[in-house]
């Protein structure tokens, strides 16, 4: 008996990390119909890269079981490609379940509008968490940990504190390397922007505004629609103090992307005073996008 378990402890240490705990459930797509030209075998190769450095690569000591992996999609638009260097944009989105219900929610909405980076058709992308590998893999690395980040905050308070950490190292080994989308006030919803806005002392109560909305809001809603609609109504002004600290911050568009037509369903059956009082709060942050908010306030079936 003592062998057979020596055994199979030797077996699973062995086994790829892979296999054992990874995270992240990821669909990978790139378009490229920008790009003039008809060799798109190139693109391919990388999405199926892309999608295996994704789903195979274990980015956390975590242990998920397979019904657990975070859904994901990563959405490249190439619009250039000058021999290796490919630049474009991607969207990141990622979602949880919310609890006792079938529904899920969604987390992360973000459009990475500078993407840059180098790929030769039938590179291996390598993970190295302790040095930067390449543009790309800098990038994989920044938003796998910041979908991990965000999905532990919405579960536990600074859940994602590990996560945080190590987007921070990450940053600073990309903005020595002096390429695009990383440098500090480079804009305001670069890569580093967006850690800044989880992380800076006057934005990162943005951390538990994602706590209170998902777990003490939207999870209660399956037993109690009206407390945790409560909740959410609280956690919601939030946002208030982050756009008096920095009205420009990212994390408020980050925000509004993943949430504003969820809210419109949340306050669907809400009191006419509630719903007041969320969309005048969400009309002072977001005045652009008045017509959406104001399904709040009159009803979604007035939509």
């Amino acid at each position: 008996m003592k062998k057979l378990i020596l055994t199979l402890t030797l077996l699973i240490s062995v086994l790829p990390l892979s296999l054992r705990a990874q995270e992240l459930n990821c669909t990978v797509e790139i378009n490229s119909d920008q790009v003039q030209g008809s060799n798109k075998s190139v693109f391919e190769t990388l999405q199926t890269a892309i999608s295996e450095y994704m789903n195979t690569n274990q980015f956390s000591s975590a242990q998920f079981a397979t019904n657990e992996k975070i859904d994901c999609r990563l959405f490249f638009t190439i619009k250039e490609l000058d021999g290796e260097k490919m630049t474009g944009d991607l969207q990141i989105q990622s979602s949880r379940p919310v609890y006792n219900s079938s529904y899920t929610t969604t987390l992360i909405n973000f459009k990475d509008s500078k993407v840059e980076f180098n790929y030769q058709e039938g590179e291996p992308l390598i993970f190295n968490l302790n040095n930067m590998e390449s543009q790309l893999t800098a990038i994989l690395n920044f938003y796998a940990y910041l979908i991990l980040a965000v999905d532990f905050d919405s579960f536990s308070p600074q859940g994602g504190d590990p996560y945080f950490e190590r987007l921070a190292m990450i940053v600073q080994q990309a903005q020595s390397s002096g390429e695009t989308g990383w440098r500090q006030f480079e804009d305001t919803k670069n890569r580093s922007a967006v850690l800044s806005a989880f992380t800076d002392q006057s934005t990162s109560s943005l951390r538990n505004l994602i706590y209170d909305y998902h777990r003490n809001g939207l999870d209660q809603m399956s037993v109690a629609a009206d407390k945790g609609r409560a909740k959410i109504t609280q956690s919601l002004g939030t946002l208030q103090s982050i756009y008096s600290a920095n009205p420009m911050s990212v994390g408020l568009s980050m925000f509004k992307d993943a949430k504003l037509d969820e809210l419109v369903n949340v306050y669907s059956k809400a009191s006419q005073s509630e719903r007041d009082q969320v969309y005048k709060l969400l009309l002072d942050i977001y005045p652009t996008d008045s017509e959406r908010i104001n399904l709040i306030k009159t009803g979604i079936d007035n939509k």
